[in-house]
């Protein structure tokens, strides 16, 4: 009896990697697939880089709106350095092993950027709301004290309830079997390899879940029915373009990301989907980050105009250091 009850306590402690399937079942493609997400990651941190650096030095952009852009642009680099990596070098070495400790780490940086991210995009839609539908009250409460404490709000609401989670989830016992059929640590692929009571686990995600998830995208949802009300009663089509051209590129933002995290996580887990799912959670967390730099600097006209300016002020110090 001591015998079998120990070679199950060896059994329980045996997983200290995961195996990441990832986009292994395409074995021709990796080369290829590098490539692509090469390009991408390059793509999002040179973008994002750009969108900070304009907003920090161009002085028409000091402004909320702005802001709280630049807080996504650095959200959205930390996000893609916490994925992307780690999915080029499988690709690159065919090694599709991590550290159980590493994937908790990943999968803690993903919760927690993730959950700012639904913050974030629910504070930029306030911010547009007060714009378009109070803009006599605009300047005075969207202030600069007010600005700092929302973006703080927003980070520090994404870390409390993800270290609360990994809280738990450090406690969890692995023994079998050890694969997971993505390319990143997500929650549920993890939960179904544990052979831990994980009830514990489920009741704090369903807790925070509302606060952190559902109570921004109802605040998103909320404030863009006021803004699409308060355009459309607008006489002249003049101003109604113009009031809508100041939130269409975050409208944009906002559907792509809810729009591809809901499908991701409201599909049925079915064999028969599998490839579908794992294509839109490419979507959300890999396009999206590259999207939204391009989706602002194309669709807005102050950024536009920054850029000119930043390239003039270039192609200036160029011609004088020549």
């Amino acid at each position: 009896m001591q015998l079998m009850e120990k070679g199950d306590a060896e059994n329980e402690t045996d997983v200290t990697e995961f195996i990441l399937l990832g986009f292994g079942d395409l074995p021709e493609l990796q080369i290829f697939l590098f490539l692509v997400f090469l390009v991408i990651y390059i793509g999002t941190m040179a973008g994002n880089f750009l969108i900070i650096a304009l907003v920090v030095a161009d002085q028409h952009l000091h402004t909320p709106m702005y802001f709280f852009l630049g807080n996504l642009s650095c959200l959205q680099i930390c996000y893609t350095s916490a994925l992307l990596p780690r999915m080029l070098a499988s690709l690159l070495t065919g090694d599709r092993t991590i550290s159980v400790g590493g994937c908790m780490t990943q999968f803690f940086f993903f919760c927690f950027l993730t959950t700012t991210e639904c913050s974030l995009l629910a504070v930029m839609s306030y911010d547009r709301y007060l714009a378009i539908c109070k803009p006599l009250h605009y300047g005075t409460c969207m202030n600069g004290k007010l600005c700092l404490q929302l973006a703080a709000g927003c980070w520090i609401s994404g870390s409390l309830p993800c270290t609360i989670m990994m809280r738990f989830m450090s406690q969890l016992i692995f023994c079998g079997p050890s694969v997971m059929d993505s390319f990143f640590c997500d929650l549920t692929p993890m939960l179904k390899l544990s052979c831990s009571d994980t009830s514990q686990i489920m009741l704090v995600l369903y807790i925070f879940s509302f606060p952190d998830a559902v109570s921004p995208f109802l605040l998103t949802l909320t404030s863009y029915i006021c803004i699409v009300s308060t355009i459309l009663r607008i006489p002249s089509t003049t101003r109604r373009q113009k009031a809508f051209s100041t939130c269409f590129s975050h409208l944009i933002v906002v559907t792509f990301f809810y729009g591809t995290i809901m499908i991701v996580y409201l599909l049925p887990k079915s064999s028969n989907l599998r490839a579908l799912n794992k294509g839109f959670s490419v979507c959300y967390t890999v396009l999206t980050p590259l999207a939204n730099p391009l989706i602002y600097s194309l669709r807005n006209r102050e950024v536009k105009e920054a850029l000119r300016k930043a390239v003039r002020k270039c192609l200036a110090l160029t011609k004088k250091s020549d």
